[in-house]
């Protein structure tokens, strides 16, 4: 579904007043483009949250297995480098990177972009606009990016100044150096859900 842009760039939000918003509001999922423009988003419906769930246990374990860093869900925003402040559906920060960020920040939308991210392409949601957002990742310092499209069995992956490439569910996708030994079995997710949901 197309997020609903509100203009705001007259009533200068600053961001403690944004994050006020947002816990204010906090059953809407909410983001913020680098103009300051809000965008509001509906919650997803049940077969994207359960394929977010069963993607966050996956990363989850493998994370709890080798301990390099901390895992967030989609309800975590982060201050991006160019201002914007976007929650993607999972994302992984090294430790290292991590542990440099001050405690007042971690409670807030942490002014770090995460190393590594998942955004989940549901039937109602614009291509093109998910696209464009897992650019704006690329450009701010996310090393490793994948966009996950429910629709057509189809993931493209994203990384810093290379070609984004894409895939069916029949391959299975590699954390490369980012997350080493991290791999997603999307084709296990699809089957387990239509099993499931019916």
């Amino acid at each position: 579904m197309t997020p609903l842009l509100i203009n705001t760039r007259s009533a200068r939000l600053s961001e403690e007043q944004f994050f006020m918003l947002c816990a204010d509001n906090n059953e809407l999922r909410i983001e913020r483009d680098k103009n300051k423009n809000i965008l509001l988003m509906s919650p997803t419906g049940a077969f994207t949250g359960r394929s977010h769930s069963d993607i966050m246990r996956q990363l989850a374990n493998w994370n709890y297995t080798y301990k390099l860093g901390e895992v967030f869900d989609s309800s975590s925003g982060f201050t991006l480098p160019n201002g914007a402040i976007r929650a993607p559906d999972a994302a992984w920060i090294s430790r290292e990177r991590w542990a440099k960020v001050p405690q007042h920040d971690k409670e807030r939308f942490a002014h770090i972009c995460p190393d590594f991210i998942i955004e989940v392409r549901s039937k109602s949601d614009s291509l093109k606009q998910q696209q464009e957002k897992m650019e704006e990742w690329m450009e701010n310092g996310c090393r490793l990016g994948w966009l996950i499209d429910l629709e057509h069995k189809t993931t493209y992956r994203y990384k810093p100044g290379r070609k984004v490439i894409k895939q069916s569910f029949i391959k299975r996708m590699s954390g490369e150096n980012v997350l080493p030994e991290f791999e997603l079995n999307l084709k296990e997710i699809i089957i387990g859900l239509t099993q499931k949901l019916k």
